[in-house]
């Protein structure tokens, strides 16, 4: 069995900055790649970024490119995504998710069997 806990979200100004944080638990959680996924109201989920096992290889959807980057501290078994010059199109719920998912497939999220809850990102203009 496998936790994942998304804490970071919250109300920033357009081009603000937050960081989210998915603390996994679970005594394998570590060898798995992690992803971030966002859905908006009324909108599919959407991959976000991926981060492999070692964290030496990452990936990221175009819209965010630039502006996010993701990291994990394999000791605390935490994934960040430091999203920063954020727009009003970012407001989502974000999700992070754990499965053995590569860099070709990662933004599927039929893929994963693991989720976190979600945290609430809101972006005003």
């Amino acid at each position: 069995q496998v936790d994942l806990v998304e804490s970071g979200g919250g109300l920033v100004q357009a081009g603000g900055s937050l960081r989210l944080s998915c603390t996994t638990s679970g005594t394998t959680s570590s060898y798995y790649p992690i992803s971030w996924f966002r859905q908006a109201p009324g909108k599919k989920r959407e991959g976000v970024s991926w981060i492999n096992s070692s964290g030496e290889r990452t990936a990221y959807v175009d819209s965010v490119k630039g502006r996010f980057a993701i990291s994990r501290d394999k000791a605390k078994n935490t994934v960040y995504l430091q999203m920063n010059n954020l727009r009003p199109e970012d407001t989502a719920v974000y999700y992070c998710a754990l499965d053995f998912v590569d860099d070709s497939t990662w933004d599927r999220a039929e893929l994963y069997e693991y989720w976190g809850q979600g945290t609430q990102v809101t972006v005003s203009s």
